[in-house]
């Protein structure tokens, strides 16, 4: 028997962040490409502030448990995030973190990428709001997980049309960001 994709995302940080629609965008994605996808989420009381999570399980074949168990993608946009879930990654993952958010990187993944997400959205399109569509789009652009025309397709689709001028240039600041690895 072959190996079968599949690939569990967390993205993880504190609420207000954007990190539910992180992992709703990238599910329909996966959808647009034809995988079978699962998106859960998890959420402190608070609508900003609070811990944060969502998990898109994306696979060519059958999910049999919703949420990420063992994370081959971690997004940690807080230190507290990226202390509770690192631990729960594959030893072959991939870590994407806001340098500037994360300090402390507690053990060895197998790629770790550090950017200044936050503060490169405020300076290239004026406000931190996409944030969360750049570090979705640089992930996407890395790890080649859905295509970028899927990508752009759930966008379009799960923000508001005043929103979508706004979070296209967002996903193509992580893109350009993305280049410099590639």
């Amino acid at each position: 028997m072959s190996d079968v994709f599949r690939k569990e995302v967390r993205f993880s940080g504190s609420g207000g962040q954007g990190l539910i629609l992180d992992g709703i965008v990238l599910a329909r994605a996966g959808v647009l490409d034809k995988f079978k996808v699962t998106q859960t989420q998890s959420y402190g009381p608070e609508s900003r502030g609070g811990s944060s999570r969502a998990d898109t399980i994306i696979s060519e074949g059958d999910i049999f448990y919703p949420e990420a168990q063992n994370i081959d993608i971690l997004i940690a946009l807080t230190q507290t995030a990226c202390d509770k879930f690192i631990y729960e990654m594959k030893e072959d993952g991939v870590l994407i973190v806001d340098n500037n958010l994360v300090k402390n990187i507690s053990v060895s993944i197998g790629k770790i990428y550090e950017e200044p997400f936050t503060e490169i959205t405020l300076e290239k399109l004026g406000t931190e709001l996409p944030t969360n569509i750049v570090v979705l789009s640089f992930m996407v652009k890395i790890t080649k997980l859905v295509t970028e025309k899927s990508l752009e397709q759930a966008i379009c689709d799960s923000v508001k049309p005043m929103h979508k001028e706004l979070n296209i240039k967002a996903m193509n600041l992580g893109f350009e960001i993305a280049k410099k690895y590639l």
